[in-house]
């Protein structure tokens, strides 16, 4: 993408003035390098998101932003819903409150070097992963409900999970006002025997090293210490996040003129936040948020029954849960004055600074852990939020490395089998049910997940507390 497109504020910001139907800036964090790397149509998609109604400030673009539906990957947009506000099923995304979870193991990397191979496939036959996996749970209409309207409260509740993990999950592992009655049969019916798998594409559990300490007083709060393992866990709401985003984008789209929205691109169909079907879409997207955080805790309890049969003392206490595909009502300031907003955040992560209220007392004074995955052959991050997030970008950073190639490039260029034997060159052992998912996730197919971390640091978004790589990949 050529940076000619944008004025530059700083070495990580960059500003697109608002022109022709754009209400509020386009703004992108990121280095000239990153965004040269950037796809055309990350510009076409943020500037598009500027001009949707009751939009604060400026639509944001973090430095791993690339292509997605309607908004981009990586964007971030908050509206005031009594200005006219609206919610957009493609602002959150197919994969709602798709995100990440950190578990602790206290392990040095050379006890999971010596059961490494046998680790790595018992976590496989424990979890189920790929296109289509069903798990050993299966939910009934009532149990479906509960799980809908509990989080991973609910998933506590039925023995899966430890009660210390709700504290250091996000919305204590329950996001309110969730509405089981706006989530379609068929929705439902696609998550009955769903919960507690990892799913495909570039979902995973990963144990990895921690490599490199780069805020020592942050990670000793964190529990984070040079040369020990920990193990992180990347998924959503499965088939029941998708068909809810799949049901509301076709609605939204269909009802937009309706409401007197002019869609500049049908991808962002959006509707607005005090009408009907933005209330319903706001109902059953928290009821996805509370399938994803239940689902997390399923899988983080499976890998704590695994571990414990391989390391006795392992107790994987859990550091954090994220979501990173979500829309939030949060207060923040605007001008001076604390409003109440609905935040989009489309692979981007929530980022509270320190102080943060919501934040458990341990954790508060240095931020909330900001978890940033790279891919399965290369390193990813732990960072925290920092105290200038929110006047930034409304406490969002960003979630990954970001591709910058897709599916279609990275098969024609990688196979499964070179990818895996390449990985075990290096230490790295995978299992993953599909070849073809490999070579789609190959490390190559990313950005450098240190450059963007760099601009995020740079940025004022986050800051870096830990470096980690990984040892051991289950992927679907």
């Amino acid at each position: 993408m050529d940076v000619k497109l944008f004025d530059r504020i700083s070495n990580t910001e960059w500003h697109v003035a608002p022109t022709g139907a754009m209400r509020v800036p386009a703004v992108i964090f990121a280095t000239e390098g990153l965004i040269g790397d950037m796809d055309d149509k990350v510009f076409q998609q943020i500037t598009n998101v500027a001009t949707l109604p009751g939009i604060v400030r400026a639509a944001y673009a973090m430095p791993d932003a690339h292509w997605g539906y309607g908004f981009p990957i990586g964007g971030v947009a908050a509206f005031d819903a009594n200005a006219g506000g609206v919610i957009s099923a493609g602002g959150v995304g197919f994969d709602i409150s798709c995100g990440v979870r950190t578990h602790l193991t206290g392990l040095p990397r050379q006890y999971i070097e010596e059961r490494q191979n046998d680790l790595a496939s018992a976590l496989y036959r424990q979890v189920p992963v790929g296109v289509g996996a069903e798990g050993k749970i299966a939910l009934d209409d009532q149990e479906m409900t509960a799980m809908l309207t509990g989080g991973a409260a609910w998933a506590l509740g039925r023995g899966w999970g430890r009660a210390h993990d709700l504290e250091r999950i996000e919305e204590r592992g329950r996001c309110e006002g969730a509405d089981p009655a706006a989530v379609s049969d068929h929705a439902r019916k696609r998550q009955r025997r769903e919960m507690g798998t990892l799913g495909s594409g570039n979902h995973y559990l990963e144990v990895q090293e921690v490599v490199e300490i780069c805020d020592e007083p942050a990670a000793n709060a964190f529990g984070l210490k040079q040369g020990e393992c920990v193990v992180t866990i990347h998924c959503g709401s499965r088939g029941l996040g998708h068909q809810i985003g799949t049901e509301f984008l076709s609605e939204m789209a269909e009802t937009a003129e309706s409401h007197g929205i002019v869609l500049p691109d049908r991808e962002l169909a959006c509707a607005p936040i005090k009408s009907d079907v933005g209330q319903r879409y706001i109902g059953a997207m928290r009821a996805a948020t509370n399938c994803a955080l239940a689902n997390r805790e399923i899988i983080g309890h499976l890998a704590r029954q695994v571990f414990a049969q391989f390391f006795k003392h392992a107790e994987l206490p859990l550091l954090f849960d994220v979501s990173h595909n979500t829309c939030k009502l949060e207060e923040h300031d605007v001008d001076g004055t604390r409003k109440r907003l609905h935040v989009h955040r489309k692979g981007a992560t929530r980022a509270f600074g320190p102080g943060h209220p919501s934040l458990p007392d341990a954790l508060r004074p240095w931020g909330q852990p900001v978890l940033i995955g790279g891919s399965m052959g290369t390193q990813s991050f732990i960072l925290a939020g920092a105290s200038t997030s929110e006047a930034r970008a409304f406490s969002s950073a960003c979630h990954g490395a970001g591709r910058q190639m897709s599916r279609h490039q990275a098969l024609k260029t990688w196979m499964g089998r070179q990818v895996i034997d390449e990985l075990r060159a290096r230490g790295i052992v995978v299992r993953s049910p599909s070849s073809r998912g490999i070579a789609e996730e190959a490390p190559g197919a990313y950005k450098d997940v240190r450059a963007v971390v760099d601009a995020a640091e740079m940025a004022g978004l986050a800051k870096k507390v830990a470096r980690l790589q990984p040892m051991i990949c289950i992927k679907g």
